[in-house]
């Protein structure tokens, strides 16, 4: 009889804030923990990088100030810094930190991991959708 147990090792597919597959976040700048294009988690991902953003100069500003350098390239990490339009994976806690603060980026809501409702509201986050 063939074993139908599912196997531990099986990882689930990662789902957005509307409980649907995501959606690629940005292949240019290529965005994710894993460098997949997707705001994606696992249990190595201490920073959860998981909110879908398109970046704007106020939070770019904002990040640095708060000793996050997103503009400066940094070829070790293959990452080749941010520029305002840029869309990125950000932490969930710095997208918070920036909310409270007033300067919050856009969020691609498709794009934007199921995980971050845990931190905020999906009413929050839809006053903060991005539209093309």
């Amino acid at each position: 009889m063939e074993n139908t147990k599912p196997s531990k090792y099986v990882v689930p597919a990662a789902l957005n804030v509307f409980r649907q597959p995501i959606v690629p976040c940005s292949f240019d700048p290529m965005t994710g923990f894993f460098r997949d294009g997707c705001c994606k988690t696992d249990q190595h991902d201490l920073g959860s990088h998981l909110v879908c953003a398109v970046m704007t100069k106020e939070f770019l500003v904002f990040s640095y100030q708060r000793g996050n350098d997103l503009t400066t390239p940094r070829p070790e990490y293959v990452f080749p810094g941010l520029r305002p339009g840029d869309s990125w994976c950000l932490c969930a806690l710095r997208w918070k930190e920036a909310f409270d603060a007033g300067c919050a980026p856009k969020v691609k809501l498709e794009s934007t991991h199921v995980h971050v409702l845990d931190l905020v509201t999906i009413e929050v986050l839809q006053e903060f959708a991005y539209t093309d």
